[in-house]
């Protein structure tokens, strides 16, 4: 798997939500802070983002995608002036949805709406380096796949067919795929730093994906540096600089959260998952595994299990 796949899974829980709605000025809404990541997409029409960071409000138009990967409280608005009524979310965390009102006027405005539950105790740093928010404009012949997948999405919600219970979860997770593709392959910033340059820089990617590709092999720094082309020295300096971890300390965090991972959603014994983390008995991976989550894995699998049972 790439990185970028990697870091999605990692920190995915529970399935995705979205909606698709008609607004009518004047209206406005405020969405709390959450667990989550969200999106907003306006089909039709035009809003205001009342962006999570007091900064200036960004006016949306036809075909804008905005995506919030922090769960950070933030408005939306036909006008930057409209009071904003609280949004209620679900218990799950779903956002709320309001049903078409018959045919969408030229003043209205339609949404399509979407979030992601995550699991932030273990967020990838690909995704906690992303903005408080990011607006991807539309523009005519850019972001071809992403649009595909938005108008997929709109379609599906505007009028279910039979399989859309399947349909619509397997869209918003590719949604949620371009959206972050779109950003680091096409919009970050003209001098990227931190995660945006070390996947932009061919060493480190190709250690990074070594890494991801078989996290159970016992890399040494010398066989990632041959990977990455550069002697030891020059790769271990870059690899830090940009990465925010040494080699090594990256191998060993990734480890623990595919680990977590695979202790969180299956029911693999725990020698299975200790191999597939790299590790030669249960009792070394048990130790670095307490190390890292400050419970052992037999306990941590039974705790998120409660977590995850329905009240």
């Amino acid at each position: 798997m790439d990185v970028l796949s990697d870091a999605i899974a990692a920190m995915r829980t529970g399935l995705p939500h979205s909606s698709r709605s008609v607004k009518r000025a004047p209206w406005g809404v405020r969405f709390p802070d959450s667990d989550g990541a969200g999106f907003h997409v306006v089909l039709q029409g035009s809003a205001w983002l009342l962006p999570p960071d007091g900064a200036e409000p960004v006016r949306l138009g036809p075909g804008d995608v905005v995506f919030l990967a922090h769960g950070y409280g933030h408005g939306l608005a036909d006008h930057p002036g409209t009071p904003l009524e609280e949004a209620r979310l679900g218990p799950d965390g779903s956002w709320p949805s309001i049903r078409d009102r018959g045919p969408v006027h030229g003043d209205d405005t339609l949404m399509l709406c979407g979030a992601y539950r995550l699991n932030k105790t273990r967020a990838h740093p690909l995704l906690t380096d992303l903005p408080p928010f990011i607006h991807l404009p539309a523009r005519v012949g850019v972001h071809d796949r992403l649009r595909a997948a938005v108008d997929l999405l709109g379609a599906e919600l505007a009028d279910p067919q039979p399989g859309s219970d399947a349909v619509v979860p397997a869209l918003l997770d590719t949604l949620l795929l371009y959206l972050l593709r779109t950003w680091w392959l096409t919009e970050r910033p003209e001098e990227p730093s931190g995660w945006a340059a070390a996947l932009s820089d061919p060493a480190v990617t190709a250690a990074l994906h070594a890494i991801h590709d078989d996290p159970a092999r016992p890399w040494t720094v010398e066989e990632l540096a041959a990977r990455a082309a550069l002697s030891r020295a020059a790769f271990a300096r870059r690899f830090t600089a940009l990465v925010g971890r040494p080699p090594l300390a990256y191998l060993t965090w990734w480890r623990m959260t595919t680990a977590g991972r695979l202790l969180r959603e299956g029911d693999a014994p725990l020698r299975s998952v200790a191999e597939r983390a790299g590790y030669a008995s249960e009792f070394a991976f048990a130790k670095a595994f307490k190390r890292e989550f400050g419970v052992a894995p037999g306990r941590y699998r039974r705790e998120r299990e409660a977590a995850d049972r329905p009240a």
